[in-house]
């Protein structure tokens, strides 16, 4: 099937030989392309069946794994999925069961989740997703309380919402992102073609199933081209190099932490390391240092791709390319979907290698943010465009280059410091493992630079010597006031690194 037929999940859920591994885990055989149509069919039916179709919400509050994966796939192709953090305290699950208007909520047979009670005080009808490993990964039932038939199987239209996300709300309350079926179709299909995924590809999925980079990236785009993903409980470093040995994937996709972690494990697992058969790495969702892409590259002797994402666009927005393309560390490669401009204040394109905000436009990106007018005059400009939010560069190849975040650029008394550009200096220190940038609260100046670093494995450094050494390098307005060594850096859920908000976490300014 064309790609431009492919407009909803069902059209993308198509193009797997019936027989052909689709989705994988540990003690399971492999969910084959065509028992995995056969599933969303009937979970349809069910769903069908208690009043459920598109445009109905099912908020899900699962643990990552293959039937996690399986139910995004198969209530995201007849109704609409609604992923949440299984972590989420009752408050958190009463406000987004509240702001999506859920109509079913699924949760794990045996599950002792907080949003239970909340569900039962909203009155939202549940319902305990079964597993049927021996019909393969992730195959599932959803056993409803009563006995009500089922109905009949009514695939989404392309302009039906497949997926609700809200935004992560750092510095403002969450805003719900709504991505229709052909949007995550349309992604599905950029990032394949992309990284040009085969009916042979074996990902690694260890990003979170409630995050649009695992949703798309992990699981829709590589079973869009027929191939297979192996769906782990989730990241851990520990285990990480055990799965991959017995996997053998030939892809897998990470936030630059979990790059970082995987990297402080490799050497303790060399023989997993050299008998690879990876084809590429991909790395999106945050900035990845040139510092770890070449010790990505070095260890797995494999291509590192960094693109860029975000979930307003379904994900994927930029990518470098496979080899014989050229990749640039430190860029996030070329337009791989969506169009992409760098303009003013005015929302006018500025000249190739000038720094402006970057904005979209294409068939991935979302019409807007639901119920919010005063959101998308801010996120939109007149003629179209959606604005990121992230400030950058575009060469004259179309190479892009994130300098930064808007709202986290530092603003020192008047001078702008980009936080990645510290980070980048402080990672060619010997002795820094990882490290992140950000803004403290400062009584005259408004914002001053702070930094916190994660040492190297049995290495040593102190706040002076490090500030020394970026002294060497940046001018003295970039130099953080303040560097904290920390056994470990906080990160949200997704195990991104949140710059805004750190200062209070880390104890140098009061909590908001």
């Amino acid at each position: 099937m064309a790609d431009t037929a492919r407009r909803t999940i069902a059209d993308v859920l198509a193009a797997g030989a019936d027989d052909a591994p689709a989705l994988m885990a540990e003690g399971a055989a492999p969910m084959s392309h065509g028992a995995l149509r056969r599933l969303v069919e009937t979970t349809g039916a069910a769903l069908a069946g208690h009043g459920i179709g598109p445009g109905d919400r099912v908020a899900i509050v699962l643990p990552n794994g293959a039937e996690m994966a399986a139910a995004f796939l198969a209530i995201s192709a007849c109704a609409t999925a609604a992923p949440l953090n299984p972590s989420y305290r009752a408050e958190e699950f009463a406000f987004y069961l509240s702001d999506l208007g859920a109509k079913l909520l699924v949760v794990a047979e045996g599950a002792d989740s907080p949003a239970l009670a909340v569900a039962a005080e909203m009155d939202v009808p549940l319902v305990r997703l079964r597993p049927t490993p021996e019909r393969g990964a992730g195959s599932f039932t959803l056993p409803f309380a009563d006995d009500t038939t089922d109905g009949a199987f009514a695939p989404a239209g392309p302009d039906d919402i497949a997926l609700v996300l809200h935004t992560s709300g750092t510095t403002s309350r969450p805003k719900i992102v709504p991505l229709a079926q052909r949007n995550l179709a349309a992604s599905a299909g950029n990032i394949a073609r992309s990284l040009a995924f085969t009916a042979g590809d074996v990902g690694l999925g260890i990003m979170p199933l409630f995050h649009i980079h695992g949703l798309i990236a992990g699981v829709l785009a590589p079973l869009s081209a027929g191939g297979a993903v192996h769906c782990t409980p989730g990241f851990n470093a520990l285990s990480f190099f055990a799965t991959f040995e017995k996997v053998q994937p030939t892809w897998y996709s990470a936030v630059p932490t979990m790059h970082q972690a995987i990297l402080g494990r490799a050497r303790h697992n060399a023989k997993a390391v050299e008998g690879n058969r990876l084809r590429f790495v991909r790395s999106s969702s945050a900035s990845l240092p040139p510092q770890v892409l070449r010790q990505l590259e070095e260890t797995f002797g494999a291509p590192v791709i960094e693109a860029y994402g975000m979930t307003e666009a379904a994900h994927q927005m930029a990518s470098n390319p496979l080899p014989p393309g050229e990749r640039r560390p430190g860029s996030v490669g070329v337009a791989a979907g969506p169009a992409i401009r760098v303009v003013d204040t005015r929302g006018d394109p500025v000249l190739a290698g000038t720094s402006g905000e970057i904005v979209i436009s294409g068939g991935n990106v979302m019409a807007g943010y639901e119920n919010n007018p005063a959101a998308n005059a801010e996120a939109f400009t007149p003629d179209g465009w959606f604005r990121t939010g992230d400030q950058g560069i575009l060469d004259a190849s179309g190479y892009l280059t994130i300098t930064g975040r808007l709202k986290e650029i530092i603003n020192r008394g008047g001078e702008k410091i980009s936080p990645r550009e510290v980070d980048e200096v402080l990672l060619d220190h010997p002795h820094v493992a990882q490290c992140v940038t950000f803004a403290v609260r400062h009584a005259k100046l408004g914002e001053d630079v702070a930094a916190a670093v994660v040492l190297a494995a049995e290495a040593s450094a102190d706040e002076s010597a490090l500030r020394a050494f970026v002294a060497e390098r940046l001018a003295d307005f970039k130099v953080p006031r303040r560097i904290l060594v920390l056994e470990e850096i906080p990160k949200g859920a997704t195990g991104k690194i949140q710059r805004i908000g750190l200062a209070a976490k880390l104890g140098l300014e009061p909590q908001p």
